[in-house]
C-alpha cells in the first residue's frame, strides 16, 4: 500500500511540474507606464517558471536578481523622450500651441525608435549570437511591425501586446479593418452611437490611415528590415521572408483592455483581455505618514495626480494657485503627487513627490481620483471602484476620460487656463452626488472582477498555449487570407456596375436604333 502511495505521488508531481518556456519580452517604448506593463508583464511570467530575456529601456527598474531574467539594455531610446517633450509640456497644452501628432509624424517618431532598438549594440548581439533560442516573443505593438522580424531569426511564434483598448490599427494585424459605424479612433476620442458626420470622420480617418500604412509607411518599414534585419538571416543561412508575411504572422494579440471598461465590440478569437494585469493583487502597505494622513482624514480624501510624464510643477504660477484655492475650500483632505514644494499650502493640501497610487486607491478613505486619464489610472480605478475626474491631455487619455463619464463614474475637465474653475465645478458636481457616482464606480469594478480567470493568469495561460499548440494556428483568421477589396465585396460592386452600364448601353442602343427609324417613317 505504501508503495502505490508513493508510486501514485511520484506521477502527481511528475505531472504537474513542467519545464519554463524561454521567452524574449520587447518592451521598447521610452515611457514610465510603457516600462510599468512591460516589468509585470515579466514578473508574472518568471513567477510561472519561465526564462525571461527582456528588451528594456528601464534597467534600473529591475531588482530581481533571478537567474531566470536576462535584461537587454536599450536606454539609448531614452534620447527621444527629450525630441518630443514639448508634446507633454502643460503650458503649451494650455495655450493649444501643440496639437496631437498625425499619423505621418507619429510614424516617423515610432519607426525611428524601431530602427534604434534593432540597430542597438546589445540587441544586434543578440540576434548574431546563434546559441540563442526561444519558444515564443511577445513584442508591444507601437504603430509599426519591426519588431515581427525576431521570428525570423530566432524561428519561433511571436504575440503582439497593445497598450490601448482595441483600435483598429492594432486589429489590422490580425483581423483586418474594424466597422468604423461603432469602432473609433482612439484620437477622436468619440463614443458610440456616432452622429452622422462622425460616422463619416471615423471611415475617412480609416481610410486614410490604411492607405498609410500599406504604402508610405510599409516602404520605411521593408528598408528597416532589409538593413537590420536582412544581413543576420543571411549570415545565419536562414531563409528571408517577406517583409509582409511576418508582420501579418502573429499567433495573438493581447491585449492591456477589459470589456468592463471600455465599448463592447466584435473582436476575433486571436485577441485576449488581459487588462489589470500589472496590479498588485496584494496591496503593499502605505508609508507610515501617508498612512497616518489617510487614517485621519474624518471628511475622506482626494488624490490628484497627472501620471508619469506630465510635469505638475510646469503648470503656470496662476493656475497653480488657483488649484491650491481650490482645494483650500474642501473639507476633504488632498494628496497632490506634485514635483516640488508650493508656498502658502493649505493645511489640508499634502504635497508628495512620489506616491504609491495602488496602496493610496485601495484605502477605504479615498473618495475620489483626478486623474491625467492614462489606461492604467484608469483601470486601477476601476479595480478598487473608486469615482474619477479626468482632465486628458495626451493620445487616448480623452477616449478614456469619454468612457468612464458614460459608464457614469466619472467626469471630464479639459486643460485650459481656468483650469481650476472647471475642476471646482466637477468637483462640486462629484462630491454634491457622490452616492451615484460611487455606487457606479462599485458596479463597474464588480462587472471586472467577476471574471473566471484572472488577468495575470490569463496572461500566462495564452502565452503558453501559443507555445503548447506550435503558434495557435488555429486562432488565425481567415480574413487575412481575403484582400479588403473582397472582404468589402467590391469586386460584387464592380460587377453590378460593369452590368448596369452595359446595360444601360444596350438601352440607349435600342432607343437610338427605334428612334432612328421613326423618323425615317416620317420622311418617307
Amino acid at each position: 500500500m505504501e508503495k502505490l502511495k508513493c508510486l501514485l505521488f511520484c506521477i502527481v508531481v511528475s505531472l504537474c511540474s513542467c519545464d519554463g518556456y524561454k521567452i524574449l519580452v520587447v518592451f521598447s517604448t521610452p515611457n514610465p507606464s510603457h516600462g510599468i506593463l512591460g516589468d509585470n508583464m515579466v514578473r508574472h511570467l518568471l513567477n510561472a517558471g519561465h526564462e525571461v530575456t527582456y528588451l528594456t529601456p528601464y534597467i534600473e527598474t529591475q531588482n530581481n536578481k533571478t537567474n531566470n531574467l536576462h535584461l537587454i539594455d536599450v536606454s539609448n531610446t531614452q534620447n527621444i523622450s527629450e525630441e518630443t517633450k514639448d508634446i507633454l509640456d502643460f503650458k503649451q497644452i494650455i495655450k493649444g500651441t501643440v496639437d496631437l501628432p498625425d499619423f505621418k509624424l507619429m510614424f516617423e517618431l515610432v519607426s525611428k525608435i524601431g530602427d534604434m532598438i534593432l540597430g542597438n549594440p546589445n540587441v544586434q548581439k543578440l540576434l548574431k549570437d546563434p546559441q540563442q533560442k526561444f519558444d515564443v516573443i511577445i513584442s508591444e505593438y507601437m504603430f509599426h511591425g519591426l519588431f515581427s522580424t525576431f521570428s525570423a531569426v530566432f524561428q519561433c511564434p511571436y504575440i503582439w501586446f497593445s497598450t490601448i483598448e482595441p483600435h483598429w490599427i492594432a486589429l489590422n494585424l490580425v483581423s483586418g479593418p474594424m466597422n468604423p459605424a461603432y469602432n473609433g479612433d482612439y484620437l477622436q476620442g468619440r463614443i458610440p452611437p456616432f452622429s452622422f458626420m462622425g460616422r463619416v470622420q471615423e471611415l475617412w480617418t480609416q481610410m486614410k490611415g490604411l492607405y498609410y500604412y500599406k504604402y508610405d509607411f510599409h516602404y520605411t518599414e521593408e528598408a528597416i528590415y532589409q538593413k537590420q534585419i536582412v544581413p543576420i538571416l543571411k549570415d545565419q543561412g536562414k531563409p528571408v521572408p517577406d517583409y509582409n508575411l511576418l508582420k501579418y504572422d502573429a499567433s495573438l494579440m493581447l491585449g492591456n483592455s477589459h470589456v468592463a471598461i471600455g465599448n463592447a465590440v466584435p473582436l476575433p478569437p486571436i485577441y485576449k483581455h488581459i487588462g489589470g494585469y500589472h496590479i498588485n493583487e496584494e496591496v503593499k502597505p502605505l508609508p507610515e505618514s501617508l498612512k497616518k494622513i489617510m487614517d485621519s482624514a474624518k471628511n475622506g480624501v482626494i488624490y490628484f495626480s497627472m501620471g508619469s510624464n506630465l510635469k505638475s510643477k510646469e503648470l503656470p504660477d496662476d493656475l497653480k494657485q488657483g488649484l491650491l484655492e481650490v482645494f483650500r475650500g474642501l473639507k476633504q483632505t488632498v494628496i497632490w503627487k506634485f514635483e516640488e514644494n508650493l508656498p502658502d499650502q493649505p493645511k489640508n493640501v499634502h504635497i508628495v513627490q512620489w506616491a504609491p497610487q495602488q496602496s493610496i486607491l485601495a484605502h477605504p478613505n479615498l473618495k475620489l481620483f483626478v486623474t491625467h486619464g492614462g489606461l492604467l489610472s484608469l483601470t486601477e480605478a476601476v479595480y478598487f471602484g473608486v469615482p474619477i475626474i479626468v482632465i486628458p491631455v495626451f493620445a487616448d487619455q480623452f477616449l478614456n476620460a469619454n468612457q468612464a463619464r458614460n459608464k457614469g463614474f466619472a467626469e471630464r475637465v479639459d486643460p485650459s487656463h481656468h483650469l481650476h474653475k472647471d475642476l471646482k465645478v466637477a468637483l462640486d458636481k462629484v462630491l454634491g452626488d457622490f452616492n451615484r457616482y460611487s455606487g457606479r464606480a462599485k458596479e463597474v469594478s464588480a462587472a471586472y472582477h467577476d471574471n473566471p480567470i484572472k488577468p495575470g493568469v490569463a496572461l500566462n495561460f495564452w502565452v503558453e498555449h501559443v507555445v503548447r499548440t506550435r503558434g495557435a494556428p488555429h486562432l488565425r483568421l481567415v480574413a487575412l487570407q481575403v484582400p479588403l477589396y473582397q472582404q468589402a465585396y467590391l469586386d460584387l460592386l464592380a460587377v453590378l456596375l460593369a452590368a448596369a452600364i452595359a446595360i444601360l448601353l444596350v438601352v440607349r442602343r435600342i432607343l437610338s436604333l427605334l428612334t432612328s427609324k421613326r423618323t425615317k417613317l416620317k420622311k418617307n
